[in-house]
Parts: structure tokens; C-alpha cells; sequence
């Protein structure tokens, strides 16, 4: 549906519209921008918004319904166009725009280079006076922790004094290892400078060159007896290879590359850049896109490119994408200008590149659930959540505690069951439990619930007047699954007399909620604060589990594969299960790996090997 033409109170402006390139606002009787936009051709472009041929989002609907005023502005070019958006959603932050939270004020590290004695600080403003930034980074604590990581390594001065090299003792942090001391001479220009671009190399990802000249320095130091001035080098080389090691990704992937990915949840998406330079992943930061509701992917993607970048001193000259990005011809003709080389823009679909997108987007996705936690968990928003579970599952008083429970197994094998507990809302780790199934054999999920159910109760007969969890009743409990699941728990609660705990299950496909003698589910508004704690209950039950089936099942793996070694029992299985993690680990690792582990000998670790 669109709005016609005819209608529109702003008919005649439209026809007025030029066939020219350029940017066009959207203004409601107010005066207020409700919408930036740019077009090739910005006649056809506003026109049809109000036309009859296409059909328009329900979110596009509304504002256009809105709209009581257009201006625009004409460029020489689309890429000139694309700039000018990214300013003016920047600006002003249109209602109906994908916009980047807090974009106005991002934080960047700062390298005075244009000083005599360079200094290394956070900064949000960046200008084109001859210094070089890196960023822009997500928030003021990532800079934070970027600057702590360099000045570990790094002996750069921190202070603002004018320094002459006269003065007559140095600060602590000289004492201390963080600084040279060129305000007491202790190093002139040159070796000051040198420390500034070992700074500004480890920041572009170029450690292993800084490695090979400490070392150089290093044994030159030895060579000449200035051990003192050897052993702070070495500290420098193992404190940088640290933080290689920490930096290292799975995914092997050659040259300099940002990789973004994002995940996406109703009005909002939390979006993950990996800056990847030299094979590491030196920076990662996090932003959240506020306005996505209706957006494809590839509006998202284009949308968040532009914003960033556009304040951004460095593209890199090669893009990862999770999704294709919307106008990719333009958008890259325009990063080239900025970048005044070749910008290659990729959504890999396998290989390497794939791998580390995958990775991004993981991230992505821990970092949105994260975030729908902390909105979540405010006071008013639990508050709202658990009055409506009362309502909706018709309890007799606020679930002030509920239990989740769950089951988790590969065809019946290392079967497990979990319970874990919220209270006001909010999760209560000290009262989670796990049960190892101990009467069930084979695939039978809702025997396996039945056990899971009486144990706890059982339990909670036995410890009646105790403090801990077992004997607490709970105000609601809540069975991952449908209806089969919910008559098992039923079932298992009937046979020890327990009939008053309210009982409840969601099934994960439609989020449909199962009551006891109700033939039809509930179904909750998806975005409704109690589905949503709901959800968050029983996804943390199905983690439980998850977590520790696979505890089990890798101890029984490992265990079942020592069983012919001889020499090899439970406290040694256990002691190379501790070091190596996995079968495969201990295969791969050499005999003088395997002798190192305690308990284990030269003998028994060729033992090991030749059974393996």
C-alpha cells in the first residue's frame, strides 16, 4: 500500500522535485526531520514514496503519512550524495532513519606526533592537525583498556609537562618501568621516538616486527654486559608475545580487513566490527543501531558502513560482510575516496573468510543477548514482566521464584538434566542444580523429565526446613517442551503428592505456552516483557544442561579411549583430560608433552601414543 499521489498535500512540491542527484529530508507539520535520504535521481525517488506502483513497509506507511514538508539538496554525484546522508543522519538523528547510537561523540586514541615529545591519550574530537588517530572505538572504556594494554608494554611519557631534559629526578612511573624519563634526559629525541613507533606499529597490528628489533636490541644490550637494560627488553618481548597470543583467531586470514556481522532483534541490532591487521585480531568494538524495525539486512549493513567510516580516519583496503550491502557500487567508490586506494568489499560464503564472519557474528549475537538482558533487568521492566506472568498464567500470587528444567543427550547417551532458578527476575546461580540420569536407558526424554522432577522434590522432602534451594517451593515451574513434556513433570509432581506448584512449558518453535487442563496454548505478544523473561528462563535451563552434557560426554569419550592403555587409570586419565581437553589434543601433542603431565612418564607416554 503507498499513499497516492493526488492526495498528498504536498503534490505540487513533488512535481517540482529535480531528476538530479542529491538528498532529500522529510519534514512533519512540525518542522521536525523525519527522515534523510539520497537518490541517484531524486524526482523518481521522492515520488515514490507517494505513488500507487509500490508498495511500501508499514513503517514507511506511517511516515509518509506524516510527512507535511520535503527540502533536498542536489549533488554532483551519488557519492557526493552518500556523504551528505551520513551527515545529516548524524545531525539530526531522523526518527525514521537507521541511526547509530551516540555516533556524535566517538571516543579515538590519539598519538601527538606533531609534538616534540609525543604523547598517547583519548580524544573525541578529530581533527586534521597531523596526528595520528585510531578508532573510532565504541566507548570510552575500550580506550581505556587499550591504553592500559600499550602502556604495559610501552614506556611513553603520560604527563603534560614541558619537557627540557633538565630536570632534576624523574616521576614514578620512570620507577615504575611506564616511562623513559625524557624530562630527565635520560633518552633523547630519537630514542623517544623510537618507543612512539613501536606504539603506533603494535596499534597497525605489526607486533612480530617490534619483536624481531627488541630482540635485536635485546642481545645487543647482553653482547655488551647492560644486563639491566636486556632484562626490561626481554619483559617487553614476552609482554607483546601475551598479547599475540591473545590476539590470534581461528580463522587464518591474510592482509588488513575489518569483518562485520550484526544480530538483529525487532527495533534494534547490536553490531560487531573484528579490525583484523596481520593475520590478529587487534580491536573489536561494539555498536548498537537503533530504528532497524522492517530494515533488510542489506539496509542495515549499508547504513552502519556509512556511519562509521565516515568517522573513521582508516579504511582498510578490504571489507568482510555477514550480508551484501545495498548501493555496494556506490558505497565502495566512495570508501576508495576515502581510503585513496582499492576497497574491496566481500560477503564470503565459505573458506577462511567465512569462518571469521561466523565468528563476528557470534559475537554479535552473545553481545545482543547481553543487551536485551541489561534492558531487561531494570526494576520497572521486571516488575511489568512478572505481573504479567501472573496474569496470563493465572497464578495465585507474583512467580517470585520459578525453576526451568531441561534434558540434554545424543540418542540417550550421557544423558543429563538441568534446573536453574530465578528470583525477582533475575538469575540465582547458587541454587542451580544438575542431575546426572541414573534409571533411564536409552531415548526417552519424558522418563528422563520424571526422574529430573522426583529427585528435586524427593529432595525437597527430605530437607524440609533447610536453607538451601532444595527446600524452597517455588511459585512456578517452567518445562522446555510441549505438551508431552509438561504431562511428564505432571506426572513424576502427582506421584509424591505434590499438586500445588503451579506447572508450565514453552515450546521453543512458537513460543507457545502449555497449562495444565487448558486445550489450547498461550500465546504471548513476542515482545511482551513476560514472554520475554519466560524465554530467558528456559534458555538459560537449556544452557545448563548443554553445558553440562557436554562435560560428561567429553570425560566419558576421553575415558572410554585410555580404556586399553595399560598404566593408564582414573587419576591419570583425569590429570591428561585437565592439560589436553580432548582426545584429539593429547594425540597431537608429542611424547614430551605427555611425559610433562603429573603422574605420566616417558613409558607410559609412548604407551599412550602407540594406542592412539
Amino acid at each position: 500500500m503507498s499513499v497516492k499521489l493526488a492526495d498528498s498535500p504536498i503534490a505540487e512540491q513533488l512535481n517540482r522535485i529535480p531528476a538530479s542527484p542529491g538528498v532529500y529530508q522529510m519534514r512533519d507539520a512540525g518542522g521536525n526531520i523525519l527522515y534523510v535520504g539520497k537518490a541517484a535521481n531524486l524526482y523518481h525517488r521522492v515520488r515514490s514514496y507517494f505513488g500507487g506502483g509500490q508498495k511500501l513497509t508499514p513503517k514507511i506507511e506511517n511516515m509518509v503519512a506524516l510527512v507535511a514538508d520535503i527540502d533536498f539538496y542536489v549533488t554532483a554525484s551519488e557519492q557526493e550524495a552518500l556523504i551528505l546522508e551520513a551527515t545529516l543522519i548524524k545531525r539530526y538523528h531522523p526518527r525514521y532513519n537507521v541511526n547509530l547510537k551516540d555516533d556524535k561523540t566517538f571516543p579515538y586514541l590519539k598519538i601527538s606526533t606533531t609534538e616534540e615529545w609525543p604523547r598517547i591519550y583519548s580524544t573525541r574530537r578529530l581533527e586534521p592537525d597531523g596526528a595520528r588517530y585510531f578508532g573510532p572505538f565504541a566507548s570510552a572504556k575500550s580506550v581505556k583498556q587499550t591504553l592500559k594494554v600499550i602502556r604495559r608494554i610501552f614506556p611513553f611519557r603520560n604527563c603534560t609537562r614541558k619537557i627540557t631534559g633538565t630536570d632534576a629526578r624523574a616521576c614514578l612511573e620512570y620507577h615504575l618501568g611506564r616511562c623513559v624519563a625524557p624530562c630527565t634526559g635520560e633518552v633523547n629525541r630519537r630514542e623517544y621516538g623510537q618507543v612512539i613507533k613501536e606504539v603506533i606499529l603494535f596499534l597497525e597490528g605489526k607486533q612480530e616486527r617490534i619483536i624481531r628489533e627488541l630482540e635485536r636490541q635485546m642481545n645487543r644490550a647482553a653482547e655488551t654486559l647492560d644486563f639491566e637494560r636486556a632484562a626490561r627488553l626481554r619483559d617487553q618481548v614476552q609482554s607483546l608475545r601475551e598479547v599475540i597470543e591473545g590476539q590470534k583467531i581461528a580463522a587464518t586470514v591474510r592482509g588488513e580487513q575489518d569483518a562485520i556481522a550484526f544480530a538483529q532483534d525487532k527495533d534494534q541490532a547490536y553490531v560487531q566490527i573484528f579490525l583484523v591487521r596481520n593475520n590478529k585480531l587487534i580491536g573489536r568494538e561494539s555498536f548498537v543501531l537503533r530504528g532497524t524495525q522492517q530494515e533488510t539486512p542489506s539496509r542495515i549493513m549499508a547504513n552502519f558502513i556509512q556511519q562509521f567510516y565516515s568517522a573513521s580516519p582508516y579504511v582498510p583496503p578490504r571489507l568482510l560482510l555477514q550480508y551484501p550491502v545495498e548501493d555496494a557500487g556506490v558505497i565502495k567508490e566512495w570508501l576508495q575516496g576515502k581510503r585513496s586506494g582499492r576497497v574491496i568489499i566481500q560477503t564470503p560464503r565459505r573458506g577462511a573468510k567465512k569462518q571469521l564472519i561466523d565468528i563476528v557474528a557470534e559475537n554479535a549475537r552473545y553481545g545482543l543477548e547481553q543487551l536485551k538482558i541489561k534492558q531487561l533487568t531494570r526494576p520497572k521492566v521486571l516488575e511489568a514482566a512478572l505481573a504479567e506472568i501472573e496474569k496470563e498464567l493465572g497464578l495465585p500470587g507474583l512467580p517470585v521464584r520459578m525453576e526451568a528444567y531441561d534434558i540434554s543427550n545424543i540418542q540417550g547417551q550421557a544423558a543429563v538434566g538441568s534446573m536453574v532458578v530465578f528470583e525477582n527476575g533475575k538469575s540465582k546461580p547458587a541454587h542451580y542444580r544438575r542431575f546426572g540420569i541414573k534409571t533411564v536407558s536409552g531415548v526417552d526424554d519424558y522418563a528422563m523429565l520424571r526422574e529430573v522432577i522426583g529427585r528435586r522434590f524427593k529432595r525437597t522432602a527430605r530437607e524440609k526446613g533447610a536453607a538451601d534451594g532444595w527446600a524452597i517451593i517455588p511459585d512456578l515451574i517452567l518445562i522446555d517442551g510441549g505438551k508431552g513434556q509438561l504431562n511428564a513433570a505432571l506426572a513424576a509432581m502427582a506421584a509424591l503428592g505434590v499438586t500445588s506448584v503451579p506447572v508450565a512449558s514453552i515450546a521453543k518453535e512458537n513460543e507457545e505456552i502449555f497449562l495444565p487442563g487448558r486445550v489450547r496454548p498461550i500465546v504471548l505478544a513476542r515482545s511482551s516483557p513476560g514472554l520475554q523473561l519466560l524465554e530467558r528462563l528456559r534458555d538459560e535451563a537449556h544452557r545448563f544442561a548443554l553445558a553440562y552434557f557436554k562435560k560428561v560426554h567429553r570425560r566419558r569419550t576421553f575415558a572410554s579411549a585410555f580404556d586399553e592403555v595399560p598404566g593408564i587409570g582414573p587419576k591419570r586419565r583425569q590429570a591428561l583430560l585437565k592439560v589436553f581437553g580432548s582426545v584429539r589434543a593429547v594425540r597431537e601433542a608429542g611424547v614430551a608433552e605427555l611425559a610433562a603431565v603429573g603422574g605420566m612418564t616417558e613409558s607410559l607416554a609412548r604407551k599412550v601414543k602407540e594406542s592412539l
